[in-house]
């Protein structure tokens, strides 16, 4: 990556094909990992995300001035089989996976912030947020506000990551497959 605009806000998008069926991996990869294919996509996109993109900032000296957020759109791709084998990922103690409606498997995934400098390393947060959040939290980042003509779903997720506050803005998040209702997830505030 060439950062031409390193001396003032940007935003980079990277959006990655891996994990996401069909599962094709490059050759140097290919076998690396005991989780077989799906394994050796993780493996891929982690060394992807590393050398192409946490290094380059770091190189460009932009590491203490840059928010990554790291996440996925939904849960493994249970349906995903070649043969008798699974090759659509893990979710752990969750049910459900990619499109099967609003079981946790497909639409609870963890999301990785990375900001040295500003907000502290190694903090677990277990609050209610969603990936509506990054366009408040970008907004925010970049001096501007949110629009007031319309309703805005998503919290800036920055006093979370900061500590200042103990609890997600959200108390009520729900969870559309196309346009019908599949879950709804409530927590109360102030619990």
């Amino acid at each position: 990556f060439y950062f031409r605009s390193k001396h003032r806000p940007f935003l980079l998008f990277v959006s990655l094909l891996h994990v996401h069926t069909p599962l094709i991996t490059t050759e140097k990869f290919q076998g690396r990992s005991r989780h077989g294919l799906y394994g050796d996509n993780v493996e891929e996109m982690d060394w992807m995300v590393g050398k192409w993109l946490l290094d380059v900032i770091d190189k460009e000296g932009l590491k203490n001035t840059t928010f990554v957020y790291f996440a996925s759109d939904h849960g493994g791709s249970l349906e995903a089989h070649r043969g008798t084998a699974q090759l659509g990922g893990w979710n752990g103690i969750y049910k459900g996976g990619k499109g099967m409606g609003g079981w946790e498997g497909g639409i609870r995934v963890p999301g990785i912030v990375r900001w040295p400098g500003v907000l502290p390393a190694g903090t677990v947060i277990n609050e209610l947020t969603s990936l509506m959040d990054i366009f408040p939290t970008v907004v925010h980042l970049a001096g501007g506000t949110v629009p007031q003509d319309r309703v805005i779903d998503g919290r800036t997720l920055l006093p979370l990551l900061r500590g200042t506050v103990q609890h997600s803005g959200h108390e009520f998040m729900f969870h559309y497959c196309g346009v019908f209702l599949h879950a709804v997830r409530w927590h109360q505030k102030d619990s």
